[in-house]
């Protein structure tokens, strides 16, 4: 699709100073020359070769300065007078000279001119404009004062033979299922007339940030070859009251001028947030809201016209604007699954140079949990970290450090750790992945590293499914938590002593200790009773708990003693290991970074290769 430009509008202050700017160059240049006639310095013996010459007119004496004109009058003259010069009068009126006062102001018409007209010509100017602006507005819109009425400000693309299309759009293959009806619609719309069906009027995009909402909006009016009106929520709502109300009977107008066509409506939450009722609230956002469920009752389907939105707030959306009739599909876009994933990083990888032998199942085993944003953004990590390496193409080696690059950020090669903080953190990583290797529930071990990393991260441990899980079994969130737990418990077995380094440990452990028992229902006191719930789940989710405070403390006991019983856990594993936590931490400390081959060749070792000294 490609963009038709709009033209901007620029704010009125923006005319004020360019006919400020104009008047002052003007009052330097133009109006003074206009103003006062042109004197002209000559030499004294020029004056005495136009007096001998008759081409004198009149000539004023004011002590030592002579003005005098030539005999027709139009151009003014100045010398100095000489005080020798005794016969100047007699010699003035010899050569037909008259001694009279010169006058170096312009007349009237002249000074009404410049006075008067000049002045007011920038100030009309911005008149015609604003005139301008009106009408354009009214031919828009509704044309208020000021153009505060018209012109919806959406962007337009017109069909192109390079726009995107479904095959641009990879791991969604639901959504694109769910929006190719809206295309064949679309394109061959008798065939849903004949059997009586009507075209949905709205479809709701619904998923997290970076899962390609937009892009599907753009992939479904590239396939239907349309027109595609797309505008973004926050942009209806402004400071004038009834602009945003216009805006929305502008964008509608115009769709139904180009219809078939789509619109799309990015982040709806903005204006279309539930209605509580308080006369505190936003009046200006209500009445946007109000004319967009309006608008949406109004216009005749049967024309093409489909209004698609996206949000990743869906419960924050008011109900009149979900109901059939307005948004009558909700389809989810969610994180890609596996195949997803391997699908997204193939169509992103065909952008750049690659090796042959890149496996993109195992960059998308290690990437889980990864929005498209992401994925995109991985691939071309990995092209950047060739270039910096000065290869010519990117190598399994680069995608596998960029992903990690977007989970922890980049090495941070100046921060040096002191020796002793190395020995702490090895352990700490260590500890970690010995848990997770003891447990049969945990997942298998990928890489432990500890090289700092931009996100702040002394080092970690990176552990990858073979596959994707959507569900998670009491045992398998318990040996979650003794994970958290594993690295503390190695620093307080190995140092006898603890440091801050598990604060992010500490944490994920309480959170997910807190929803076993408030919101998965896996206490054995609670049992299958829920006390927290959750909004905002596309957006990291916000909990908050819905229960009496002493109730509240029971939970807190609860939560506490998971914790604790896991600590004990991985305490345990380690004291029952500690010949191969010292062997691990030894490798780790001089290598720095072990892969997950590397990790259990080493544990199946029987030997001791030597500890570190703590």
């Amino acid at each position: 699709m490609q963009e038709v430009k709009q033209p901007s509008k620029k704010p009125l202050i923006f005319y004020y100073l360019i006919a400020m700017l104009i008047l002052m160059v003007l009052n330097m240049t133009f109006f003074p020359a206009i103003l006062e006639k042109q004197v002209k310095e000559v030499s004294y013996t020029d004056f005495m070769s136009m007096t001998y010459e008759n081409n004198i007119g009149l000539v004023q004496i004011e002590g030592e300065e002579i003005t005098f004109t030539d005999k027709a009058q139009e151009n003014v003259y100045q010398t100095v007078a000489i005080d020798s010069d005794t016969e100047l009068v007699q010699r003035v009126y010899d050569h037909g000279g008259e001694l009279n006062r010169i006058d170096t102001q312009p007349g009237l018409i002249t000074s009404i001119l410049v006075g008067w007209v000049l002045p007011l010509l920038p100030f009309l100017l911005i008149g015609w404009l604003l005139r301008r602006r009106m009408q354009k507005a009214m031919g828009g819109g509704d044309g208020m004062m000021f153009g505060m009425g018209g012109g919806s400000g959406a962007r337009m693309y017109v069909p192109s033979s390079t726009g995107i299309r479904f095959s641009d759009v990879a791991g969604e293959e639901e959504a694109k299922e769910l929006l190719g009806e809206i295309v064949d619609f679309l394109h061959d719309p008798e065939k849903y007339r004949r059997i009586g069906a009507r075209l949905p009027k709205g479809a709701l995009l619904v998923g997290p940030p970076g899962t390609g909402k937009t892009l599907l909006a753009k992939a479904v009016a590239g396939e239907a070859n349309v027109p595609f009106f797309s505008i973004a929520g926050s942009e209806f709502v402004e400071m004038f009251v009834g602009r945003g109300a216009a805006k929305v009977r502008d964008l509608f107008k115009q769709a139904n001028e180009k219809a078939p066509c789509i619109v799309f409506i990015d982040e709806i939450d903005t204006i279309g947030k539930k209605r509580d009722g308080q006369l505190a609230g936003n009046d200006e956002r209500e009445q946007t809201l109000n004319q967009l469920l309006t608008e949406m009752d109004g216009f005749d389907g049967s024309k093409g016209v489909v209004v698609l939105a996206a949000t990743n707030r869906p419960d924050s959306l008011d109900p009149a604007l979900l109901r059939p009739g307005r948004f009558d599909r909700r389809i989810p876009v969610e994180l890609p699954d596996l195949q997803g994933r391997i699908d997204i990083l193939k169509v992103h990888a065909k952008k750049i140079r690659l090796a042959e032998d890149v496996d993109f199942q195992a960059v998308a085993k290690t990437a889980a949990g990864a929005s498209g944003a992401e994925l995109a953004n991985i691939v071309n990590e990995a092209a950047l970290r060739a270039v910096r390496s000065g290869r010519q193409y990117a190598t399994q080696e680069d995608l596998q450090e960029s992903v990690e690059v977007v989970i922890a950020g980049y090495q941070k090669k100046s921060r040096v750790l002191s020796d002793q903080e190395k020995k702490i953190v090895a352990y700490h990583e260590t500890g970690h992945a010995l848990v997770a290797a003891m447990q049969s529930h945990s997942a298998p071990v990928q890489k432990i590293t500890i090289i700092p990393r931009t996100s702040g991260a002394l080092g970690y441990t990176l552990q990858v499914d073979e596959g994707d899980h959507f569900l998670m079994s009491k045992e398998e969130l318990l040996n979650k938590i003794a994970t958290y737990t594993g690295g503390r418990a190695a620093e307080e077995l190995v140092f006898h002593s603890i440091t801050t380094g598990a604060s992010n440990d500490i944490e994920q452990a309480t959170k997910l200790a807190r929803a076993m028992v408030t919101r998965y229902g896996m206490s054995e006191e609670f049992g299958f009773v829920a006390f927290e719930t959750m909004t905002n789940q596309y957006l990291g989710g916000d909990t908050a708990l819905a229960c009496s405070p002493e109730t509240q403390a029971r939970v807190d006991e609860r939560v506490t003693e998971l914790v604790t019983g896991q600590y004990e856990k991985a305490m345990k594993i380690l004291k029952e290991n500690e010949d191969k936590l010292h062997r691990l931490a030894q490798y780790l400390y001089v290598h720095e970074t072990i892969t997950g081959q590397e990790f259990m060749n080493l544990l199946e070792q029987d030997a001791p290769s030597g500890t570190v000294s703590p």
